[in-house]
């Protein structure tokens, strides 16, 4: 929310920002990365993981407005979360010119080359 209210007060955004067009929506693209077929997890690591987090945020387009802010800052913030936003220099694994160029590969991708999007997503972080 820090991000929202910093956003409306430089007037670059408006109450609408990051407002899921329906209640669980954003919940259910959390939950679908975590999914699992007896017990086990159909997404391996946490770089397919965060891949399909992407991935699923740039198709399904969750929010009202500011989907292309948002995504990248639960992108970002996934990657740190789980320890994978940096390499052994403290470099960031992904710069912010090549996440905005793969996010716009995504959205504009045909749903059928979902694999391709995700694995060339997990090359860049890994």
């Amino acid at each position: 929310m820090e991000l929202k209210e910093n956003l409306i007060n430089k007037k670059e955004t408006t109450d609408l920002f990051a407002k899921a067009f329906e209640k669980d929506w954003l919940k259910g693209i959390f939950w679908n990365i975590y999914q699992t077929f007896w017990w086990v997890d159909l997404y391996n690591s946490v770089e397919e993981k965060a891949a399909n987090l992407l991935y699923f945020i740039v198709k399904d387009h969750p929010f009202s407005d500011g989907n292309k802010r948002s995504w990248a800052f639960l992108f970002i913030l996934f990657l740190a979360k789980n320890h994978i936003l940096f390499d052994k220099n403290w470099d960031k694994k992904i710069n912010d010119r090549a996440l905005v160029a793969i996010t716009l590969l995504i959205a504009e991708s045909n749903p059928k080359d979902k694999n391709v999007m995700v694995k060339l997503l997990i090359n860049l972080i890994n």
